[in-house]
């Protein structure tokens, strides 16, 4: 490897280094990475003479900070009413009342599993995202009569396929930010490889389900593997048709919504589902009564009200013009820059869902302050992390240095370079913990690798996406939230070790997709 090319990789190896070596958090880890990026930035790759003669050194840091707080403020602006939203479930039951909705149906341990580990943890990740899902879903399936290792298991590899679009999109802003691609553009790339492959971490999650309950369940193998397809076939239509037609703000949670309430009346009406019977319409243990339709249709309020809110936005013509007009936008020394239209952004139906779902539910006013207290606190090491993630990947561009790794991967790849883009994405979600931070951090680098190579860079930013997805499978970060919520502590790597293999395979497999579509 040339020396330039190890200096200008110096910032992401010292980020590595002292999370996975020293177990540093991410946010400090990435204020240590900020500082070295811009010393290996001023000293070796001579910060700011690249962007002109003209430019000092002083504007150029302060455009490098507008930039990344600014790109920080657009993705806050969605984390932190989804957390509100999170938050206020979690206050008045109605995350609770959800679980016990799915619970009802499903006295077969392996159905139930699809309903928590597919359908519910996935509309939760569309939801909330950033490790919410599989904390909720796992205490349930203990409760159901999993063993813990097992439950976090196969929510973590339940999950996956929905990450790309999780938080309403959140892992797509940074990547339209970098490339001044569209949303939609993005979500085309990305949601090709998830609807393709999909079923791979479908099929291996039932599989564990067998393993751990092989004497239970429907009572025919192939049962329960005509309802994994089932499942499968109920999420990917409406998955497909809205990251195809609408954008990346819904394909995860409104498909599994969609999805889940036709798989539950498959359930119903060709499996012969009822109270107190197995998926083979057999009699069982009978089961409580759960929570009433009015119960569950209030607790989705929040929800339901953004489902409404984003597909009017996208779909209705008018209102999308309307909501899109106001834009925000600025420009500094001519190189640095940044634009938002505030009305159409997902933080703001996110809010809105927020407030009218709480209005809904008839929140009292101390819940919704508790909530957004919890919320705000849970966003502040979120947002230095973001903000130093953000910093790091743009003097690493205005300096050149991302320009010069790609130029040393495409050297040693070349059209291969494909197979290799989605396991860069993978380890940069196992690094930071997050598959926001991953797109941060390497989207600009796979955006130049593309350029170097000859490849279209939607393309390439698609599996960068898809692999970072695929990296919240074996983050440290979510294996640590996930084993702490049924009492884990100190087993993480057991559970690491059951999911590192798929997330290699499903990896591998979009790999080899992206190297056959471009050939």
């Amino acid at each position: 490897m040339p020396v330039s090319a190890f200096l200008a990789g110096l910032p992401i190896l010292v980020i590595l280094a002292l999370m996975l070596g020293r177990r540093w958090s991410a946010a400090r880890a990435g204020v240590t990475g900020v500082g070295v990026s811009l010393a290996v930035a001023v000293f070796v790759f001579d910060f700011p003479r690249p962007l002109g003669p003209e430019v000092d050194l002083g504007p150029a840091l302060g455009g490098v900070s507008a930039e990344s707080g600014f790109t920080a403020l657009t993705i806050l602006w969605i984390i932190g009413p989804a957390l509100g939203i999170h938050q206020l479930q979690l206050r008045t039951g109605g995350a609770e009342v959800l679980r016990e909705a799915l619970g009802r149906f499903a006295p077969d341990p392996r159905i139930l599993a699809l309903l928590v580990a597919w359908f519910f943890v996935l509309f939760m990740e569309g939801a909330a995202g950033f490790g919410a899902s599989v904390a909720l879903a796992a205490p349930f399936l203990v409760a159901a009569g999993f063993r813990p290792v097992e439950a976090v298991t196969i929510t973590l590899v339940g999950h996956v396929v929905g990450v790309s679009f999780g938080a309403v999109g959140t892992p797509v802003i940074p990547q339209v930010a970098v490339t001044g691609l569209s949303g939609l553009e993005i979500a085309r790339a990305t949601g090709l490889y998830h609807s393709l492959l999909g079923w791979i971490p479908l099929v291996v999650m039932v599989g564990m389900v067998g393993r751990a309950v092989p004497e239970k369940g429907s009572g025919s193998t192939g049962g329960i593997w005509a309802w994994t397809a089932a499942a499968y076939v109920c999420f990917l239509v409406p998955y497909t048709i809205l990251w195809a037609w609408v954008g990346p703000e819904l394909p995860t949670m409104a498909g599994a919504l969609f999805g889940g309430m036709l798989f539950l009346l498959l359930l119903r009406v060709v499996g012969g589902l009822r109270e107190g019977s197995d998926a083979g319409g057999r009699d069982a243990a009978p089961v409580d009564d759960g929570p009433s339709g009015k119960a569950v249709l209030r607790a989705s309020a929040p929800y339901l009200v953004l489902v409404a809110l984003v597909l009017l936005s996208r779909l209705v013509p008018p209102l999308r013009d309307l909501l899109q007009t106001p834009t925000w936008a600025w420009e500094w020394e001519g190189t640095f820059a940044g634009s938002i239209q505030p009305l159409y952004h997902p933080g703001t139906m996110l809010l809105l869902g927020f407030v009218v779902g709480a209005w809904l539910q008839r929140t009292s006013r101390t819940v919704i302050t508790g909530a957004v207290v919890e919320a705000t606190r849970t966003l502040v090491p979120v947002a230095v992390a973001l903000v130093a993630m953000l910093a790091l990947s743009r003097v690493m561009v205005h300096a050149g240095m991302t320009e010069v790794l790609a130029a040393t991967a495409a050297e040693g790849a070349g059209s291969r370079w494909p197979v290799f883009a989605p396991f860069v994405g993978m380890l940069g979600t196992f690094v930071t913990g997050s598959a926001t931070a991953s797109n941060i951090l390497f989207t600009d680098f796979q955006q130049s690798t593309a350029r170097t190579v000859g490849l279209p860079v939607m393309d390439t930013v698609g599996t960068q996406g898809f692999g970072a997805a695929v990296g919240n499978m074996v983050c440290p970060h979510n294996v640590v939230a996930a084993g702490a919520t049924v009492g884990l502590q100190g087993r993480e790597g057991e559970i690491l070790r059951r999911t590192l293999w798929v997330a290699l395979l499903y990896t591998g497999a979009g790999g080899a997709l992206a190297l056959w579509l471009s050939s």
